[in-house]
């Protein structure tokens, strides 16, 4: 029997479900680093991929450059043999034996020895995605000892468009492990590409071994400042020749001979070895803008934006290296581009459609109507 009291009930629930905002999906507004919002995400756990030309985010690179372009001694071949997955034997652990020996990761070889045809074998990766403009990217790498090459994450437009992280291995000593931080500018082109005499290059001395272990690299990018990282903490920041259009990440490992940069080549094979890439970014592209806006009711919604968590130890060993990826939880990359053969993961989202939330409402309506 019902009373006038489970008739007001029934009124209030109507009322409420009158007022609720529906939310997709947690973190359907984006994912919050520091003061930042971004609104896309690129996610890639190396531990676990078997083979990268599976992977709709990433472009192994095939290309050669002459000496003349490399700008040393030798020119460059990059090559997808060069570009070599290496992943856990387990795929429940985050460290431990990999399928080829050595480290666990994407490897990307520097081939050892004197070219044959003055082109030093090489390996690079880039993101499908051209449309990356302002961001925080991160890399759990760990770079090679052997001297004779350049290790660099960096994200890239043009030559004068560039955010660099680089390490070059013939500089790592007992006393020396530095990192170089660049922005490539207008300037750097006009010293023929040396960004070594203009403000937006510095070499930061490392509290660490970049060659013993992995550790996570880091880089964030607004309009007013670039801030570069290790391990969480803050290196460097940089405040002119910031970026101003779209661009792409790279990971890329080369020599070409140059005694004034990455000096070699290696005498053998050399390895940088990637875990994880990570990528939180505004889009450039419209119609990844106008997902933004269908998908996002209102930032403010509870869970309708996620924080990054910080990397504040080096990935090493199964707990360390077991960082956070919302593209591994249930519903936290809804409609966002994840590691793997799928273009994009619409989670596990609460839709409905307008017809549906039109048909709940009339019967709410009509049953409140009888009872009252």
């Amino acid at each position: 029997m019902f009373t006038i009291s489970s008739s007001l009930s029934l009124f209030s629930l109507y009322i409420t479900f009158l007022s609720v905002q529906f939310v997709q999906a947690d973190c359907e507004c984006g994912y919050t680093v520091n003061s930042a919002l971004y609104t896309d995400l690129i996610e890639t756990d190396f531990l676990h991929l078997a083979n990268i030309t599976n992977d709709t985010d990433w472009q192994p690179q095939n290309y050669t450059v002459t000496p003349e372009l490399a700008r040393g001694p030798y020119g460059k071949i990059a090559s997808i043999n060069n570009v070599v997955p290496n992943p856990l034997k387990s795929q429940y652990d985050w460290a431990g034996d990999a399928v080829n020996g050595g480290d666990a990761g994407l490897q990307l070889f520097v081939r050892g020895g004197l070219p044959q045809d003055g082109l030093i074998p090489m390996a690079e990766v880039a993101t499908a995605r051209i449309d990356m403009l302002y961001g925080s990217f991160r890399a759990g790498m760990k770079v090679t000892g052997t001297p004779g090459t350049c290790g660099a994450f960096f994200w890239y437009l043009n030559d004068t468009q560039e955010i660099d992280m680089e390490f070059l291995s013939v500089e790592f000593n007992a006393t020396s492990q530095p990192v170089n931080l660049v922005l490539q500018s207008p300037k750097s082109e006009e010293a023929g590409f040396n960004a070594a005499s203009t403000a937006t290059f510095q070499v930061h001395q490392l509290n660490f071994t970049p060659a013993d272990g992995f550790h996570e690299y880091r880089f964030d990018w607004s309009p007013d400042a670039v801030e570069f990282y290790a391990d969480g903490v803050l290196l460097d920041t940089m405040t002119s020749a910031v970026p101003t259009a779209p661009g792409h990440i790279t990971l890329s490992h080369w020599s070409n001979g140059d005694p004034n940069w990455s000096a070699g080549p290696p005498t053998e094979d050399a390895i940088l070895t990637v875990e994880y890439l990570k990528g939180y970014f505004n889009s450039s592209d419209p119609a990844r803008q106008q997902d933004w806006s269908n998908r996002c009711i209102s930032p403010s919604v509870v869970n309708a934006t996620c924080h990054v968590p910080e990397v504040t130890q080096a990935p090493n060993g199964n707990a360390s290296a077991h960082t956070f990826f919302f593209s591994m939880q249930a519903n936290e990359t809804g409609n966002q581009t994840v590691f793997g053969p799928k273009k994009k993961s619409g989670g596990i989202a609460l839709k409905m459609s307008m017809t549906g939330i039109a048909a709940l409402m009339l019967m709410l309506s009509s049953v409140a109507w009888i009872l009252l």
